[in-house]
């Protein structure tokens, strides 16, 4: 059972249907117990970083994530659910995170000029993924240079890169997808990204 964790933010819909797409069988919760007994488990998000580590909290979820994720089953997280695995976000101040992954969460910072050539705050829409590690069984039959579809202000940055699978250029080179053990994670939405972003939830779905 492929469980993908309802926090109260999110396109949980159509995540799920990318899975179902593929004949997965998927569930959306937001019950402890179900999560605890998934055997992959999804953590998607669009929205603020403190109010959806409010809503893991008010839910209870927050602990049973952390055992659920060291228990080295696979876990995907999209997009804030990406940012959530860090220690801590600089997102209207400073919050801390679930503590998975070393690192912060920051602001995409652009000059004036770099604004007038049209870089605008967030990333939205198609951009390059860029390979930084060989053999990622996700991204088995996605090319190099896909290019997948993004919407965030904020991106992460590790204190360990070796965790970087994929960095994507926007005044700055940033990770736009981590790997580390069972652990992946993309800044872009694989469920929005057409052909190799659906290739992404169908490896994850057959590990």
């Amino acid at each position: 059972m492929i469980v993908i964790v309802d926090y109260g933010m999110g396109n949980l819909r159509s995540v799920e249907k990318g899975f179902e797409r593929f004949g997965f069988d998927v569930k959306v919760t937001d019950h402890p117990r179900e999560v605890e007994n998934a055997d992959k488990l999804v953590l998607p998000g669009v929205g603020a970083f403190q109010d959806a580590m409010e809503g893991l909290r008010q839910r209870g979820l927050i602990e049973p994530l952390k055992e659920w994720i060291q228990s080295g089953k696979p876990f995907l997280g999209i997009c804030l659910g990406l940012q959530l695995l860090f220690s801590k976000s600089y997102e209207d101040g400073e919050h801390t995170g679930l503590g998975i992954i070393p690192g912060a969460v920051v602001r995409f910072e652009f000059s004036e000029n770099e604004i007038n050539g049209r870089l605008k705050i967030p990333h939205m829409g198609w951009n390059q993924i860029i390979f930084q590690k060989k053999d990622n069984p996700i991204l088995k039959n996605v090319s190099p240079n896909a290019y997948m579809y993004f919407v965030h202000s904020y991106y992460v940055c590790p204190e360990d890169e070796s965790v970087i699978a994929t960095e994507t250029e926007y005044g700055v080179r940033f990770a736009s997808m981590i790997w580390h053990k069972n652990i992946f994670a993309t800044q872009f939405h694989p469920e929005k990204s057409q052909q190799y972003g659906l290739s992404i939830i169908k490896n994850f779905g057959s590990l």
